[in-house]
């Protein structure tokens, strides 16, 4: 009990409470991974497809690059896996030269 009376003392020293937080607006990826979700969401549902189809189908859907995918689109992606794997230097080159390459194709 006083654990939680601690944590509700210092969620209000930190600055008010969790509900009082201010909104902010999506970003631009945010919107469009939002709209991509309703997509594959509504071609799921017209498919009528459940439970494990559905998931296997969603997964692909919104795993599914664009057709026309820009330059900077490329490299934006393999800019963040290059992060996500953490890689630096003539690793992060090499795989950066590998990734676009791959897409280029």
């Amino acid at each position: 009990m006083k654990a939680v009376i601690a944590i509700v003392a210092l969620a209000f020293a930190a600055g008010g409470t969790f509900a009082s937080e201010e909104k902010k607006e999506p970003t631009a990826a945010q919107k469009a991974q939002q709209e991509k979700m309703k997509a594959c969401n509504a071609q799921a549902g017209e498919k009528g497809l459940k439970g494990d189809e559905r998931k296997q189908f969603m997964s692909t859907c919104l795993g599914a690059k664009p057709a026309n995918a820009t330059q900077q689109d490329k490299m934006k992606r393999c800019n963040s896996e290059a992060g996500s794997k953490q890689l630096k230097g003539d690793e992060r080159k090499q795989f950066m030269s590998e990734c676009l390459k791959a897409d280029a194709t």
